[in-house]
């Protein structure tokens, strides 16, 4: 369990926080902007210079790897921002992934080797993992839900627009040979550096998100076991074509991912609250299909829009350059859908029907681009792919809501970094699947287009090198080149046949995600006898909510404060029996709400207050938690329905727990301190232990419990017959008296719960008799006889 602490920076003047405005909002947007446009650009316009890039460092051969090690750093940083966000704020992490962006583009515009620039597209990738799933996060934290559609899909136009501008200004750097005294390829690294520096000043200036430090551990094996998972897979996505996707590299790296897979979900499992990714997530069904559906929306969109520029360059003729100003109309459909699926969420409050809508019009895009021909106009392909880019605007940011939307506020950047996340994951594999289909697809259409039989002079050779360099079907005379053409449009045709049939799956499975209400749209349920304080003014903006355990139980009688961006209280409250609060906020805007009570761990989320009653459901995790195993001291086997009592240092009792039938136990709420452990078991002797639980609250601590036995036996006379009400006496080895009993009226005696070692008996009744007896666990039987003997009758033994 994880303790939170609250860091204030009360204003001096003591001015109270005024909301955000529109205008302050997207004045943070445009640093947010400016930073999702470095990264997005970055991918495009190193694309098209890397051919150039290559040959100035003398590396073609490995010119693979400055894309591979970009991709690899930045898919596995994306959940680590998401997490570490949540623990230190997003401010600090969002500076730290531009500045260390920023560094890596520098560093790569003086690489000097091809090996140097793969390192420092590493550390480029580094950054880049939390430009976009922080920004979105950010968003979710200043904005409320129904408007939260509308500015993020700011962020799919800038994608848009970069994946024109990038290949444009690609191109214009590559063609020169030297540009202001530097090559002119480093001038596609240099130019983020005064982008990322805009974006620094922008950010560090406003954003001013409200937030509470988490105490949590960092899950860094969860990391690690991430990359063993994650990296051979992105290694084989862009090798693959050449290894061959059975060859043996290629299934050695298949088996290290699926153990680094397995380990990861052992790793998140264990580390519960602290995951990278927590398990816990999943068990919302509409955060399970949202992360599902932008998997399967992020194969159809990145392999879908590859496919585009390639026809256009391709087939078409066109360059790079021009190929990027020919994206405009499906940038345009992404602006389009982008706001149009904003304002339907805004003025309705519904977004489910958003993505089901988007992926099915995407759908009908590929379907209409599958038909394009060689020679088709090129009025249809610009009506196509703004059909395709309408429904991808329509559906991408709505998916990233409905991950939001479904976990609770404090998970905000863990969800959307994880939508993020799959997302790109589903994007690299599209993009590795529908080259592979292309090419696998490629030598059978050329075939089949010069009807069935390939002409002199154009060998299976000539294909292969015509699929390695596209290029060399300018020098093939007219007659054999419009062939090649016609197969290489029917290869993208199968390509985009696939995509089509990828966009109706993610289609259908959207079918089946349950839409959450909105945050400001869940209607308030009745709330019980409120507790003192929560009358509200009648200007007052009412946040309403129920507070629950870890196990969905009430959390009865808890407090809440309600804090403003300078840590000035603005509201006090205090919730009922049932664990529902109420409590109000002056004004519209951002806030932090504090939520404690006794034997739970202080918890505080970010809110952000509208002009609409709101309802916010909060979940309170014990403050913190006591595991172990009761066993046997003497042969080690559990202890099931032992009781376990913890009592603080003035004895009072601060947990109870009964052993499982494994012997395990667990005592919740508990907070650093000390403490005595008492277990006590059946036949077994109670133990007291003082322990001292450290600041997070997580203990573990197993006991051993000695075994006791029982003595049994009558008491007899010299004439054979019972002794009733005969007094038993049992002294340890020390001679101290140890259990004291009498006979019943049948001459019977129980003497239970004895440790193992040496007794005395000592009866009385008759002239004490005295014997001895050795007992370990289980039942003894020990008989003893009073009377007056001989002296050649020997006592009882």
């Amino acid at each position: 369990m994880t303790n939170s602490t609250l860091a204030t920076a009360a204003d001096a003047d003591g001015a109270a926080a005024a909301p955000l405005s529109h205008r302050r909002i997207l004045t943070i947007l445009s640093g947010l902007l400016l930073a999702v446009f470095l990264a997005a650009l970055d991918q495009n316009i190193v694309s098209v210079a890397i051919v150039k890039i290559a040959n100035s460092l003398h590396g073609f051969e490995e010119q693979a790897w400055a894309t591979t090690a970009y991709l690899i750093t930045a898919t596995i940083a994306t959940p680590l921002y998401g997490k570490l966000a949540d623990i230190y704020g997003r401010k600090p992490c969002y500076l730290i992934a531009i500045g260390v962006f920023v560094i890596g583009s520098a560093a790569c515009a003086f690489a000097t080797s091809m090996y140097q620039l793969a390192g420092f597209r590493a550390v480029q990738g580094i950054g880049a993992g939390g430009l976009m799933s922080l920004a979105l996060t950010i968003i979710g934290d200043i904005v409320p839900a129904r408007e939260r559609v509308r500015y993020q899909g700011y962020f799919m136009m800038v994608f848009g627009i970069a994946t024109v501008v990038g290949p444009v200004l690609g191109g214009f750097f590559s063609d020169y040979e030297r540009l202001i005294g530097l090559d002119g390829w480093r001038w596609v690294f240099l130019v983020n550096v005064p982008i990322g520096a805009l974006a620094l000043l922008v950010v560090a200036k406003w954003l001013d998100v409200p937030f509470v430090r988490q105490r949590q551990r960092i899950d860094w094996p969860g990391g690690l076991a991430l990359t063993a998972a994650v990296v051979p897979l992105l290694i084989v996505a862009e090798q693959g074509r050449d290894w061959g996707w059975d060859s043996r590299r290629a299934l050695l790296c298949y088996g290290i991912a699926a153990v680094g897979a397995l380990a990861f979900l052992l790793i998140e499992a264990l580390m519960r609250e602290a995951a990278l990714i927590p398990l816990r997530l999943f068990r919302s069904g509409t955060f399970g299909i949202a992360i599902l559906a932008g998997f399967i929306v992020g194969i159809a969109m990145f392999g879908g829009i590859t496919m585009v520029p390639l026809y256009l360059q391709v087939v078409r003729g066109y360059s790079p350059t021009t190929a990027g100003l020919l994206m405009l109309p499906l940038v345009l459909g992404i602006m389009v859908g982008a706001q149009g699926a904003g304002l339907v969420t805004k003025y309705t409050g519904r977004y489910k029907v958003l993505p089901v809508l988007g992926t099915f019009v995407m759908a009908v895009g590929a379907g209409l681009f599958a038909r394009v021909e060689f020679d088709s106009p090129m009025w249809q392909i610009m009506v196509y792919t703004t059909v395709i880019g309408f429904g991808l605007g329509g559906c991408m940011q709505t998916l990233i809501i409905a991950a939001q939307n479904a976990c609770p506020p404090a998970d905000m950047g863990v969800s959307t970094a994880a939508a993020t996340f799959f997302r790109q994951m589903g994007g690299t594999l599209g993009v590795a699947v529908f080259l592979t289909i292309l090419f696998n697809l490629l030598p059978e259409r050329i075939v089949r287009a010069f009807g069935g039989q390939l002409p002199p002079g154009l060998d299976g050779a000539g294909l292969e090198r015509i699929q390695s360099d596209t290029t060399a079907m300018a020098a093939l005379p007219a007659q054999l080149r419009e062939p090649i053409l016609i197969g290489f449009t029917e290869s993208v045709q199968g390509v985009f046949w696939v995509a089509t049939g990828v966009s109706l799956l993610a289609c259908l499975v959207l079918m089946f995600m349950k839409e959450i209400p909105l945050l400001e749209d869940r209607p308030a349920p009745p709330v019980a006898t409120p507790a003192a304080g929560t009358v509200l003014d009648a200007d007052e903006l009412p946040l309403t909510g129920r507070v629950r355990d870890r196990d969905d139980n009430p959390v009865p009688e808890t407090v809440l404060t309600l804090i403003d961006q300078h840590g000035h209280q603005v509201s006090r409250s205090t919730g009922n029996s049932h664990g529902e609060y109420t409590i109000g906020a002056p004004e519209p805007g951002a806030y932090v709400l504090i939520v404690a009570a006794g034997g739970h761990q202080p918890s505080a989320v970010s809110v952000t207050v509208g002009h609409r009653p709101q309802r916010l459901d909060l979940t309170l995790p014990g403050a913190g938690e006591l595991t172990g195993v009761v066993r046997s001291a003497l042969r080690g086997d559990p202890l099931a329905g032992a009781t376990i009592t913890l009592t603080d240092p003035r004895g009072d009792v601060v947990g109870t727990a009964v052993t499982a039938p494994d012997g395990g136990y667990v005592c919740h709420g508990v907070v650093s301190g000390t403490y005595t452990l008492v277990a006590v078991a059946d036949h077994m002797r109670p133990r007291a232990t003082t322990l001292t639980v450290p600041d997070s609250g997580l203990l573990r601590h197993d006991v051993e419990l000695a075994p006791m036995a029982v003595l049994t036996g009558f008491a007899w006379a010299d004439e054979g017959r019972p002794v009733p009400d005969a007094q038993i006496t049992v002294l340890d080895a020390a001679g101290d008296v140890t259990a004291t009993t009498r006979t019943d009226t049948t001459g019977h005696y129980t003497v239970p719960d004895l440790p193992s070692g040496e007794y005395t008996v000592v009866a009385r009744g008759y002239p004490p008799m005295t014997g001895r007896v050795a007992v370990d666990s289980g039942e003894v039987t020990h008989d003893v006889r009073l009377g007056y003997f001989s002296d050649d009758v020997p006592s009882p033994a």
